[in-house]
């Protein structure tokens, strides 16, 4: 059988190869049509879109914080400014593994976990791309071990800004108050974006207060960066705009004088000019050294002034509340007068004690023996208890209470800061509300000597003394003079605000009263006598202390056998001078005992340097 042989078709394999080349070309055409499609998509349709994605890989916007204002005394002496200084901070989106590279930055920079906490806190918070300090205030020896090994780190950089720094340490710390590190509760309050780049903020005081004013304006930079986020150039920059400057109404010197004044002991001076407003000293004392807040204190070191004894956080000034004592007398006086109850030269008899009419409880006077035959210029010089019990009962508490209230006492002033409490002015209505019972006679009695229920706080007391010293007239008072801004050079002063008038009906009672007052401190037998001796002008004044604790009907209290935190508080009240008011003081010493003998010469000391420039 023979073989078949096959014959090659070369018709049937051309067109096989015209097929196959035109199904290949079919799907090239297809695939370059698709390119195409999409390019168009990308290049016109979406091109906004990519374009921005793109840009957001290169280009980012950083913000600019903005420097904090300057505070001034009335003097232009700085109390508050800002220094540069290094800051570690952390761009999270840059980082790969957060935890690694926190773990080893701590061979290089030591942080707290404090800081950590806050880290964490922040980072929550915080927009994308932003930095988050870890670390504040770094010294010269970190910065430079870090920035030799920065470049091992992706996202970690070190960054100069403005810290908020107190040159004069623990001096005027009450007034101004401090700055601290923003935390989850700040920025729950504030704008976000008001606040970006932003690491501190007011805490207390006026830092707090005038806050919207010191802060400023933040700024805006759009920089390019390479794929490791490091900046390559700053594409464009809208710089911020720095926070207002505050000039304040106290002197920092006559401040320097009153704390100085105080020694060892606690407690507070408030000195007030009488005609604007303007608080010429505020302290409270002990003091702090505010730094150590500003970039995050140590739990040690805050724990050790929150537990101290002497109490230095607390702003004893504006949150102090302590019974006036028998710095209250010459305002009950002049209610009396006022209403016709009294006659400033009726009799009363002291004998050491007084005895409401059908009662048998004794309320004494301060001096075991009495005081004799009293008018009211002797009770108010001598400070006599019995007359004016004998004063408050026939006055009644509605009435006393409603005079008080017209000098500012039991409501808060409004000064410009923060932390201000509105004392306790006691009266029938009031103990209703608060207590649920009747006023008692009793009652009046400690009212009218200033214990009991009555409570002031000094700057109160500063300021209703400022108001006696001027017929009535009572200010706001407040701390800053001005607020200026130096971008623009506008200056806002600040204008006096009259926040009472007491109406009286005849200037022969106040004239009584401060005449009176005036004998107090000049009068050989006045109880702030000696404060007078070499006294270069005339001021009026009234001493005045206040009992820590109650003491049984038949009980002494000496003072000596007292342990020093129940001994009774010192108090004094003046102006000077009395033919043209410019200083009313408050003072109040923590446990001083007489406030003939430690509150009274803190007072002359405060006037003598603001009246006689003995700074």
């Amino acid at each position: 059988m023979s073989k078949r042989v096959h014959l090659k078709d070369d018709f049937l394999e051309h067109r096989l190869i015209r097929r196959r080349l035109t199904v290949s070309a079919g799907i090239v055409l297809a695939l370059i049509v698709v390119v195409l499609v999409r390019l168009y998509v990308l290049q016109i349709v979406d091109y906004e879109h990519f374009s921005t994605l793109s840009d957001s890989n290169r280009v980012r916007i950083r913000a600019l914080p903005p420097a904090r204002g300057l505070i001034y005394d009335r003097n232009g002496v700085v109390m508050a400014n800002n220094l540069p200084a290094y800051r570690l901070e952390i761009i999270r989106e840059q980082v790969e593994d957060i935890d690694e590279t926190l773990l080893r930055l701590k061979h290089y920079v030591d942080y707290t976990d404090q800081d950590l906490d806050r880290f964490q806190q922040l980072s929550n918070r915080r927009r994308p791309f932003e930095s988050i300090p870890l670390r504040l205030n770094l010294n010269d020896e970190e910065v430079a071990r870090l920035a030799v090994n920065l470049h091992k780190f992706t996202g970690v950089e070190i960054n100069a800004r403005l810290t908020r720094n107190y040159p004069n340490g623990a001096h005027a710390v009450h007034a101004l108050g401090y700055v601290g590190r923003i935390d989850v509760d700040d920025l729950s309050r504030v704008d976000e974006n008001s606040y970006a780049g932003t690491s501190h903020i007011g805490k207390l005081g006026l830092e707090k207060f005038y806050e919207d004013e010191l802060h400023g304006t933040v700024g805006v930079q759009q920089v390019e960066v390479n794929a490791r986020g490091r900046t390559l150039r700053v594409l464009s920059e809208t710089p911020p705009i720095p926070g207002k400057n505050l000039h304040l109404t106290i002197d920092s010197q006559l401040q320097r004088v009153a704390e100085q004044a105080f020694g060892d002991e606690s407690g507070a001076v408030v000195a007030i000019d009488p005609n604007n407003g303007e608080i010429l000293a505020l302290v409270s004392m002990p003091i702090f050294d505010p730094n150590p807040f500003v970039n995050g204190i140590s739990f040690e070191d805050y724990k050790g002034l929150r537990d101290s004894s002497s109490r230095p956080l607390f702003n004893r000034a504006l949150s102090g509340q302590y019974p006036p004592g028998s710095t209250i007398k010459p305002f009950f006086g002049l209610a009396a007068l006022e209403a016709g109850t009294i006659s400033k030269d009726k009799i009363v008899t002291c004998k050491g004690f007084y005895r409401l009419p059908g009662e048998e409880r004794l309320f004494r006077d301060w001096k075991k023996g009495g005081h004799g035959e009293m008018n009211m210029k002797d009770a108010i010089i001598q400070s006599c208890d019995v007359y004016f019990y004998d004063l408050g009962y026939n006055l009644g508490i509605d009435k006393m209470s409603g005079l008080l209230a017209q000098f500012g006492f039991g409501q808060k002033t409004d000064v410009d800061s923060t932390g201000e409490r509105d004392g306790i002015l006691p009266s029938r209505a009031w103990k209703l509300k608060t207590r649920g019972v009747h006023w008692f006679p009793g009652e009046t009695l400690n009212t009218v000597i200033g214990q009991g229920d009555f409570l002031v706080t000094p700057l109160q007391l500063a300021n209703a003394t400022a108001a006696l010293s001027i017929k009535g007239k009572r200010f706001r008072p407040h701390l800053v003079s001005a607020i200026k801004d130096d971008s623009n050079g506008e200056l806002l002063e600040t204008q006096p605000e009259i926040a009472g008038q007491y109406r009286l009906i005849k200037e022969a009672n106040w004239k009584h009263i401060q005449d009176s007052m005036i004998k107090v401190v000049h009068g050989l037998r006045g109880t702030a006598y000696r404060i007078s001796w070499g006294m270069e002008y005339k001021a009026a004044g009234k001493t005045g202390t206040s009992q820590v604790f109650g003491i049984a009907q038949d009980a002494e209290y000496d003072e000596k056998t007292v342990a020093k935190n129940l001994r009774d508080h010192a108090l004094f009240i003046s102006y000077a001078p009395v033919e043209n008011p410019r200083i009313a003081v408050a003072v109040i010493v923590e446990n001083g005992g007489h406030g003939s003998s430690t509150a009274a010469p803190i007072a002359r000391r405060v006037m003598d340097a603001y009246l006689l420039g003995q700074l």
